[in-house]
C-alpha cells in the first residue's frame, strides 16, 4: 500500500504530540510493509507568523493530495485576540470546509485503571463506551455573522442534505455497535433543531428500523452525560452542541489528553487530531499526553487506510500501556511525552509479533 500523510503540527503542544504521531506512523509502516509518504505543513498561529495566513495555499494543496491529514493543535495566547481579522482557528475551520469533512467522530471509552481519577463516581462511569458524531461544517460556526459595538449575530443554518448525511453515518455506526442512536437537539426553541428532528426521524424510519432511536434535548443530554453516561451508544448532533458535549464527555475518561478524533467526508481522506487544545501552559515541557494523538493515528489507519485490524492493535497498545502505568503525569504515570509514546510503540511491537487481535 502506498499512501500520503500530511502532518500539521500547529501550535503549543501540537508539535510535541505530532512528533509522536510520526514515530507511530513510521513504526506501523515498517511493521506492515507499507509505503507511507509523510510531508509536513504549517497551520494556525505558526502559519500566521511565517506566512500571514492561518492556512497557507501550499499547506492546503498538500492536504488535498493526501490520503490523511494529522493535526496537532492550533491557537494560543500569542494570537488570542477575538477581534483580529485572521486567527489560528480559522485555519482549522477552513481546512474542514475545503476538504469537505462534514462529520467529526469522537469515541469515549473508559479504561478501568483510570476510573479513580475521573471526577465522577466509579459506579456511574463503568461500561462507558460511546461514540459522538458531530456535524462539522454547518450551524452557527459557519453561518453569516454581524458584529458591532451594540449588536452581534451568528446565523445558524442547516439544509436537509447536511442533516441526512451525518445522521446516516451515525446510524451506520450505531448499527455496527450496539444498535442504539441518540439525536440531540433543542427542538423546543430552535427552528434548525426542528429540521434535524424531522429529517432524522425520516432517515431512521426508512433505512434503520433495526436501530433503536431516540431524541433528547441538549440540556438533558448534558445532565445525562455526567449522571448516567453508559446509557448512550452513538450520539449525533449539530456542530456547536457536539463541540460542547464532547468536551464535557472527555472528563469521563480522566483526561482530555486521552481522546482521539476523526473528521470524515464522503471519501476516504480524513483529518485526525486529538481533542485537546494547544495547552500553552505545558508546551515544551514534555508533559503532554500523547495517547489522544496516537489514538487518532489508529483511527486514520481504520478510516482512511482501510486497516481495521491495525487500528484495533493501536488501541490495544494504548490500553496495555495504561494498564502497565506507562503513561504521563495527567493520568497517574511519570513518563514524559516521548517516553509514553515509546511505551505504546513497544506494546504495539509485541502485539504485532504475537498477532494478537483486539476484542
Amino acid at each position: 500500500m502506498n499512501a500520503k500523510v500530511v502532518l500539521l503540527p500547529g501550535d503549543g503542544i501540537g508539535p510535541e504530540v505530532t512528533d509522536q504521531a510520526e514515530k507511530l506512523i513510521r513504526s506501523m509502516s515498517d511493521q506492515y510493509g507499507l509505503g507511507i509518504e509523510i510531508n509536513t505543513g504549517l497551520i494556525g498561529g505558526a502559519a500566521l507568523d511565517e506566512t500571514g495566513e492561518p492556512l497557507p495555499e501550499d499547506t492546503l494543496a498538500m492536504c488535498r493530495e493526501a490520503d490523511a491529514v494529522v493535526l496537532g493543535a492550533v491557537g494560543g495566547p500569542k494570537w488570542d485576540d477575538p477581534h483580529a481579522k485572521k486567527r489560528p482557528e480559522q485555519g482549522l475551520l477552513a481546512l474542514r470546509r475545503e476538504l469537505k469533512l462534514f462529520a467529526n467522530l469522537r469515541p469515549v471509552r473508559l479504561h478501568p485503571a483510570l476510573a479513580e481519577i475521573s471526577p465522577l463516581k466509579t459506579e456511574r462511569i463503568k461500561n462507558v463506551d460511546l461514540m459522538v458524531v458531530r456535524e462539522l461544517t454547518g450551524g452557527s460556526y459557519f453561518g453569516d455573522k454581524e458584529e458591532g459595538d451594540d449588536f452581534a449575530s451568528d446565523s445558524c443554518t442547516y439544509t436537509r442534505e447536511e442533516v441526512e448525511r451525518v445522521v446516516t453515518m451515525a446510524a451506520d455506526m450505531a448499527r455496527a455497535r450496539y444498535g442504539r442512536l441518540t439525536m440531540i437537539d433543542k427542538a423546543n426553541v430552535m427552528a434548525t433543531s426542528r429540521l434535524w428532528r424531522a429529517v432524522s426521524a425520516e432517515v431512521m424510519e426508512k433505512k434503520y428500523p433495526d436501530v433503536a432511536y431516540e431524541t433528547m434535548l441538549v440540556d438533558a443530554a448534558a445532565m445525562h452525560i455526567v449522571a448516567n453516561p453508559s446509557r448512550f451508544n452513538v450520539i449525533v448532533t449539530e456542530n456547536m452542541f457536539g463541540d460542547i458535549l464532547t468536551d464535557e464527555a472527555s472528563v469521563l475518561v480522566g483526561s482530555m489528553g486521552m481522546l482521539p478524533s476523526a473528521s470524515l467526508g464522503e471519501g476516504k481522506a480524513g483529518l485526525y487530531e486529538p481533542i485537546h487544545g494547544s495547552a500553552p501552559d505545558i508546551a515544551g515541557r514534555g508533559l503532554a499526553n500523547p495517547f489522544g494523538m496516537l489514538g487518532s493515528v489508529g483511527m486514520m489507519f481504520e478510516y482512511s487506510l482501510g486497516m481495521r485490524e491495525a487500528a484495533r492493535q493501536v488501541e490495544l497498545a494504548i490500553w496495555n500501556a495504561v494498564s502497565a502505568g506507562q503513561c504521563t503525569l495527567d493520568i497517574g504515570g511519570n513518563l514524559r511525552t516521548d517516553e509514553a509514546a515509546d511505551a505504546v510503540i513497544n506494546q504495539l511491537g509485541d502485539i504485532h509479533a504475537k498477532k494478537v487481535a483486539f476484542i
